[in-house]
């Protein structure tokens, strides 16, 4: 029998009894489902992550030196936040060692950061990011200055009183007003806004827009941190490989200048992209290696399935069986038309559980904070794993059936 007929009579039996094939395919829908479904996620995550999570806290090709970690997502003793605690704070003098003594090509930003209040008119934000940073902080944040412009180091160096607003923080207090050259109140400190950010989006459904940027030297640099302190220097590279080179260099330089002898454990830490997303690298390497088990039950359970009711179909067809055999089908006939029909089931079952793995995922997208990329080879190994799964399921119903005696097959009622 043609392979194209074998597959049209498969399909034809599913659309005659439909409530049967249905519980048939069920088990690969659920399997492939969760396959798609649960790929797609992770590998939107992964994206999220790496592009949006490291990229808007860290920054892109971007390491930070610092007094201890920013971004903690594994599990932190008691003895290793100790030793974080007790490790001098970085200072203006560190900065400026690092600085000075750099050969490779890099930019450079000192930062402070806290919370404040702001207020303008009558009206108030509270619990605001406040960054006291260098002119180059907005090019290594890639920040987009949708209205006015980003402070200049000449601004810096005159300690000048002039911020730049986050977006929401700009719609909020001014609410469709135009904020260039208004005075705003940062915690009691008056600073004229010169430019208004372009909206950065969502993390996890949190804005990313709360925020104002004011020079190291602005009166606001009170609110965040003690004279000479600052809470990380942000350096930038061209690329990922020059990055590592500068890692070693500052690494190098800071030890130097701690004093710190060879084996000593560095009292200050550098905070990379790489090291924040360690730790989801980790979990999704553990969803990736239980997902082939997880999956694997619910297509066993779908395969011993269609196997029964392939077994009922043989059961049900033994008169057709002897009949094609009566007419010249010979035993490879029998066995490829039902093997053939079993992977039409599952393949049949593998493509409707795609179509909801893709709905499920995109619902996630839509419905919540976590994000969903479809994964193309996702798909194709959803179908792969049908047409695998139908083919072993069928091949011992099949057997039985290419070993029916025609003349017993066609005295059956």
């Amino acid at each position: 029998m043609p392979i194209l007929e074998a597959v049209w009579l498969a399909l034809s039996s599913i659309r005659a009894q439909k409530l049967k094939s249905f519980f048939s395919l069920v088990g690969v829908l659920i399997g492939v489902t969760f396959l798609i479904a649960v790929v797609s996620i992770v590998q939107g995550m992964n994206v999220y992550m790496t592009e949006k999570f490291a990229g808007a806290l860290i920054g892109i090709n971007t390491f930070q030196l610092r007094s201890r970690p920013n971004i903690t997502m594994g599990n932190v003793t008691e003895e290793m936040w100790r030793q974080w605690q007790r490790n001098p704070r970085i200072t203006i003098e560190d900065a400026a060692y690092v600085q000075e003594r750099m050969k490779t090509p890099v930019r450079t930003a000192r930062s402070g950061f806290d919370r404040v209040n702001v207020a303008w008119n009558g009206k108030s934000a509270d619990q605001l990011n406040l960054s006291t940073v260098d002119a180059s902080y907005f090019e290594i944040k890639n920040y987009e200055i949708a209205e006015g412009r980003a402070f200049s180091q000449q601004e810096v160096n005159a300690g000048a009183a002039v911020t730049v607003l986050g977006h929401d923080v700009a719609a909020k207090l001014f609410d469709g007003r135009d904020p260039l050259g208004e005075t705003v109140s940062i915690g009691g400190l008056p600073h004229r806004v010169i430019g208004v950010v372009a909206s950065q989006g969502n993390l996890f459904g949190i804005s990313m827009d709360k925020f104002l940027v004011t020079p190291i030297t602005s009166p606001a640099r009170r609110l965040v941190n003690r004279p000479h302190v600052i809470d990380d220097l942000q350096v930038q590279t061209e690329d990922v490989a020059t990055m590592r080179t500068a890692i070693e260099e500052v690494n190098t330089l800071m030890r130097v200048r701690r004093g710190l002898r060879p084996g000593e454990p560095n009292n200050f830490h550098i905070e990379t992209a790489e090291g924040a997303l360690s730790e989801w690298n980790k979990i999704s390497a553990i969803l990736f290696l239980a997902l082939p088990g997880l999956v694997a039950i619910s297509l066993v359970v779908g395969g011993i399935v269609i196997m029964n009711i392939m077994l009922m179909a043989v059961s049900e067809r033994t008169r057709e069986i002897g009949v094609r055999k009566a007419l010249g089908a010979k035993r490879r006939d029998i066995m490829a038309q039902f093997v053939v029909e079993s992977a039409t089931l599952s393949v049949t079952g593998a493509i409707l559980g795609i179509g909801a793995g893709i709905l499920l995922a995109f619902a996630v997208r839509a419905f919540t904070p976590l994000p969903a990329a479809i994964a193309p080879w996702s798909i194709g190994v959803g179908v792969g794993l049908g047409i695998l799964v139908g083919m072993v399921a069928g091949v011992y119903p099949a057997r039985q059936a290419s070993r029916l005696d025609p003349i017993a097959a066609l005295r059956q009622e």
